[in-house]
């Protein structure tokens, strides 16, 4: 409950009997929940709050939907956005999908479906929230490293970036993110190296995002889980759950590059090599 009262939504319904009533339970599991009735003032409070999922009824008055959706994506492009619709058509199932909606309700639906069914929601929101964290803290590791290296050299520094901090676009958002001999690719789960690329599934490409960004130390499973898949778990489980992802991701990269990244320390942990990350 406390994890849930850290977390806003954006419910969007015109009549206001079914929006009070969605609120209402929304809130009793916990929620911040902020109302609109149009898709005008739901673009408003998009801009003006940082929204982390946001509910939206297909049928509003102004524009449905499906524009509402492709404007939060163009703000947004990680944006979670549920819709819902009386109308059963598998049509609209599909075009909701295809243009970006994270799921699709059917309407009217039992209140344990809706809980469910936002959770699910919240938990992809949390998770490009913790990711977003990850290439901020990556951003900032290389800006320090590259102002203390040329200050070694006796350079000026140049001039430090301004960190932009939005909703859905991180710093290194269509950037590559440079990691020893190997470069990260944001937003594709892509890793490549001596002209090969390689694909990572969303929580490799976070655990080697935070091991990178908590380099200097071994970082314990249990805090892996935590921070890239979003709940907590002891020890001895979580170094289960991490092990065949850190196997995956060690195969990945040995098949790019011969540099050996990640040291298992028996009993601690994993942290990334030193000696990789000289670029």
């Amino acid at each position: 409950m406390a994890d849930r009262q850290l977390m806003r939504m954006l419910l969007v319904v015109a009549d206001d009997v079914s929006r009070y009533t969605l609120s209402m339970t929304l809130q009793r599991e916990g929620y911040v929940v902020d109302e609109a009735a149009n898709s005008e003032a739901a673009l408003g409070h998009f801009q003006q709050r940082d929204i982390d999922l946001v509910l939206a009824d297909l049928d509003l008055p102004d524009e449905d939907g499906f524009a509402l959706l492709r404007a939060i994506k163009q703000q947004s492009s990680d944006a979670v956005v549920i819709l819902m619709s009386a109308d059963a058509d598998a049509r609209i199932v599909v075009q909701a999908l295809r243009a970006g909606a994270g799921d699709f309700l059917l309407m009217p639906c039992a209140s344990d479906e809706l809980r469910a069914r936002v959770e699910q929601g919240m938990v992809s929101a949390r998770s490009h929230i913790r990711r977003r964290r990850l290439l901020t803290a990556i951003n900032q590791n290389v800006a320090q490293l590259s102002a203390e290296l040329m200050s070694a050299v006796g350079e000026e520094s140049p001039p430090q970036t301004n960190l932009r901090d939005v909703r859905g676009q991180s710093p290194l958002q269509g950037r590559g993110i440079r990691l020893g001999p190997f470069e990260l690719v944001p937003g594709r789960y892509e890793v490549a190296a001596g002209g090969g690329g390689a694909s990572l599934t969303p929580t490799e490409f976070d655990l080697l995002l935070y091991l990178a960004a908590h380099r200097e130390r071994v970082v314990p499973c249990s805090e892996l889980v935590r921070e890239v898949r979003g709940y907590y778990i002891e020890e001895p489980e979580a170094r289960e759950i991490i092990r065949p992802h850190i196997s995956n991701l060690r195969r990945k990269l040995r098949s790019l590059d011969d540099t050996e990244m990640i040291a298992n320390v028996r009993g601690a942990g994993y942290r990334l090599i030193e000696a990789a990350q000289a670029d």
